[in-house]
């Protein structure tokens, strides 16, 4: 049964999910989901260490040690969010064009939340999912060290519901959302969870047939019509604690983002966290 607006979720189907989405039937070579774990990430970058399959899904009810980017922490209570992860062995593509798979994940939350029945829903440089001024899901991209062989874990972390517990604010006083406080129609988290991984596994497989090239695969184009941070001003939080703040311009085929300052100096930015400004500065 579907989830609908404040209703809590029903539990994960991981049956379902299999027969799905699990080949001979759907795109993925296996697919489990348990009732908690650490984290998601990390238990398949671990799974990739002992050889497991390309396209490899692991979800999880709940995450005891879920991270987000820049080591921050991912609050995953159980019963309220969508936490899951997928381990990829594009062979073909080089690897400094892993990192524009973060696109792919976030076009895929955009997927998810048209599915949920939420309108309104952009994505915030690098790959934030926002709705209605709320942070509703996040991306970590992480490379997989499997000695010579070319690995990535992909892990999202979706609000479906409130928490139910306090989440810190994001750079710029963002405050986490979720889809239900969105108004969503469906709240149900296997049905989220299929829309998003066959949206992912789409939009995944063009990337890949592109050698990750975003521009030839349509990721580029469809990345910049969803990104609410092009044409704002904004704050770019840096790694090394400096800061930018100018007009986010572009969003370059290797997923930078480009700024121009107020000076017209223009900068490239690979990392960092952006905080949209109020046009008035």
């Amino acid at each position: 049964m579907t989830g609908r607006g404040g209703d809590k979720p029903d539990e994960l189907d991981g049956l379902a999910l299999r027969e799905e989405l699990v080949a001979p039937n759907g795109p993925y070579a296996a697919l489990d989901v348990v009732a908690s774990t650490g984290s998601t990430n990390a238990d398949l970058l671990t799974a990739a260490a002992d050889g497991a399959a390309d396209r490899t899904v692991l979800i999880a009810g709940a995450q005891t040690a879920g991270r987000g980017r820049r080591d921050r922490g991912w609050v995953s209570p159980a019963g309220t969010g969508l936490y899951l992860s997928v381990l990829l062995r594009p062979a073909a593509v080089p690897a400094e064009r892993l990192g524009t798979l973060s696109l792919v994940a976030g076009l895929a939350l955009l997927h998810a939340a048209e599915r949920a029945g939420v309108s309104g829903a952009t994505l915030k440089w690098p790959n934030d999912l926002l709705v209605g001024g709320t942070k509703c899901a996040g991306v970590l991209s992480e490379v997989a060290h499997d000695g010579s062989a070319r690995a990535a874990v992909v892990g999202v972390g979706l609000n479906v519901h409130p928490p139910g517990v306090d989440v810190p604010a994001g750079p710029g006083s963002l405050p986490a959302g979720s889809l239900a406080e969105q108004g969503a129609k469906v709240t149900d988290r296997t049905e989220l969870a299929s829309a998003w991984l066959r949206a992912f596994a789409e939009l995944e497989s063009a990337w890949r047939d592109a050698a990750g090239d975003a521009g030839a695969s349509g990721v580029l184009t469809a990345y910049r019509a969803a990104c609410g941070s092009l044409g704002q001003r904004v704050r770019a939080e840096l790694p090394d604690g400096s800061t930018r703040v100018g007009v986010a311009e572009d969003v370059e085929p290797d997923g930078k983002l480009l700024i121009k300052q107020d000076d017209g100096v223009r900068h490239v930015l690979s990392a960092g966290d952006v905080v949209h400004l109020k046009n008035d500065g």
